[in-house]
């Protein structure tokens, strides 16, 4: 039975997954590669783990009948934790559109794949469209959300929700009700984080700025897809109004987070009635907020008759949030001692941080971009001697290096003396990523060390895949476009499970996430086009599920809703794999054809 699975974007049916094609044979999980597809003139690789009878591959059409191409197996190599046999199927010199398999002698053949232009480009759309179903305070129709349509999870407690004590202040003393609809729900869970809507929405953001033409033309088939507003400034607008409401008015901070005092079960959102609470301000929420509303100011002051009003008002509060900061330049955020003096006990994601340095970079840094106020320059303590940190949400300094970079011929003399010693760096960093790539087990950058290997790998692969695209705007050099590309065939399969990590998309992918909208909606396949977090060496001992059977750091994984440690879904995840796809995607026609190594 062939069966392609479709979701629905704009006007038109679009592929998302070529998983079940009819196959001649069992397919082999010893064959890892995208899932999805390579692009014609790209590097296409497969991984077989094992150790073949014959050292001859086939490509051949997926009911077996046809070769289309021959080709020989690299020598074994051991892999580099596990130290399993590995060998290499390069077919980067078939260039032919179709669906195939790779078929070994004694092993088997891969899960089909598609070869084509555009390749990427459902991968990169469901991606982004995952977002509108972590939606707040809004129905999802099944116009829009397909079987995953719901009724509207938190529209009455999100705009009743109280001003936990941890967050007096003169004008809103503990109990006093404010209203926070929208926004996206952070992760697995129902609550809503400003530390990680920072660099989600600072990612999102940079997608659009670098690739605009791009996504101008992309329509999702969400509520606003009708509009003069691209897509993705639209989800990310449903963000945006909610992080708004997060500012006490009177005197510019913002509040944490807003949450449950406990985490819901596993229920559906309109079932998850209790009170919520926002809780204290800290300098780490309130710099990432004036970072990301000082972007948006920018953003959207290209389309102030769509959306009137919308720029001035993020970059007052931007400039807003900013003095608070600096009359507040160490407030931090630690529950465990909030819990001890305040009541409700709060004891849902903590997202702490010690450290405001990076966030003091990256507010001041986009507060200069858009003002061209030297003063913010200044603070913004730019240091191109620094080793630069890949980006997370407790480390955000290089979002501000990325956007100094992306304007570097529009900065003030301040800036612009430091422009050479920026991209720099940057490129040195993605230099560093790259070296040793091309010599390891399965040929992609992630997994330099075991390091890479932590709780949302996952997002660890697609930001430095971003790392390398900086590297490639800068350059021209496609050394760092194949190392990006090498990183998306990690996440859709070419990495030591087998998986491919975004919901939706190959034959085996994460079908169990811990994401209480997939788990509780009743419908088998979980929400499309989230990202799993991947790959954990530690999850045994952080989230205690049973099931864990490897001790390779690159093998510690299970695809069940209680590993909270490796198969959780979080929108700081999502956002750097939309833009890795989106960009990948935009800039296909500058992917050249490998020499076979």
């Amino acid at each position: 039975m062939n069966k392609f699975k479709k979701l629905k974007f704009g006007g038109s049916l679009l592929l998302l997954v070529p998983a079940f094609t009819l196959q001649a044979q069992q397919s082999s999980e010893n064959i890892r590669l995208n899932q999805v597809g390579f692009y014609p003139q790209a590097e296409k690789l497969a991984v077989v783990v094992g150790e073949p009878t014959s050292n001859t591959f086939y490509v051949k059409t997926p009911d077996g009948k046809k070769t289309v191409y021959t080709g020989k197996l690299t020598p074994s190599k051991p892999g580099e934790f596990s130290k399993k046999p590995t060998r290499i199927a390069d077919f980067s010199a078939f260039k032919t559109n179709g669906n195939y398999v790779v078929d070994i002698p004694g092993v088997g053949s891969s899960y089909s794949f598609q070869i084509q232009k555009d390749v990427h480009k459902a991968v990169a759309a469901a991606s982004l469209k995952g977002f509108y179903y972590q939606r707040v305070s809004t129905e999802l129709p099944e116009k829009y959300a397909g079987k995953w349509h719901r009724p509207a999870g938190h529209a009455k407690t999100d705009n009743e929700v109280q001003v936990h004590p941890s967050a007096v202040s003169t004008q809103r003393p503990a109990g006093t009700v404010i209203a926070s609809p929208r926004g996206w729900y952070d992760a697995g869970d129902y609550n809503k984080y400003i530390v990680n809507s920072g660099i989600t929405m600072g990612t999102l953001l940079s997608a659009y700025e670098d690739f605009s033409a791009y996504f101008k033309t992309q329509k999702l088939n969400i509520p606003e897809s009708t509009n003069q507003v691209p897509d993705i400034l639209d989800e990310v607008l449903w963000n945006l109004r909610w992080m708004l409401t997060m500012q006490d008015p009177n005197d510019g901070g913002v509040y944490h987070k807003l949450t449950n005092a406990a985490f819901d079960g596993m229920i559906m959102p309109d079932k998850a009635v209790k009170p919520r609470y926002v809780v204290q301000k800290g300098t780490a929420a309130t710099l990432d907020f004036a970072a990301v509303m000082a972007q948006a100011s920018r953003i959207y002051k290209n389309f102030n008759r769509e959306l009137p009003g919308l720029s001035d008002s993020c970059l007052n509060a931007a400039v807003k949030a900013w003095e608070w900061a600096q009359k507040n330049p160490n407030v931090v955020y630690d529950q465990e001692a909030m819990n001890k003096q305040f009541e409700p006990k709060v004891t849902t994601g903590a997202y702490g941080d010690r450290e405001f340095n990076d966030e003091l970079t990256w507010a001041g840094a986009e507060l200069y971009v858009t003002t061209k106020k030297d003063s913010y320059y200044t603070a913004a303590k730019i240091n191109t001697a620094d080793q630069l940190t890949l980006p997370s949400w407790p480390q955000v300094k290089m979002l501000g290096y990325y956007t100094l970079a992306r304007f570097n011929k529009n900065l003030t003399p301040i800036a612009q003396k430091d422009v050479p010693g920026i991209q720099k760096q940057l490129v040195q960093f993605a230099d560093d990523l790259l070296a040793g790539a091309a010599e390891r087990t399965y040929r992609t950058v992630m997994g330099k060390t075991e390091k890479d290997y932590i709780w949302g790998s996952s997002a660890v692969a697609a930001n430095q895949g971003i790392a390398l695209i900086q590297a490639y705007k800068l350059t021209s050099d496609k050394k760092y476009l194949q190392g990006a590309l090498g990183n998306l065939d990690y996440l859709l399969g070419r990495n030591a499970v087998g998986y491919s990590f975004l919901t939706g998309f190959g034959k085996k992918s994460t079908m169990h996430p811990h994401h209480r909208l997939s788990v509780a909606d009743g419908v088998e396949e979980p929400v499309p086009g989230l990202l799993s977090g991947g790959t954990n060496a530690r999850a045994k001992e952080q989230d205690k599920c049973a099931g864990y059977t490897a001790t390779s750091p690159d093998e510690v994984y299970i695809d069940h809703d209680c590993s909270y440690a490796s198969n959780e879904i979080a929108i700081n995840w999502n956002s750097p794999f939309v833009y890795l796809a989106s960009a990948i995607d935009a800039l296909q026609n500058q992917i050249g054809t490998v020499a076979t190594k």
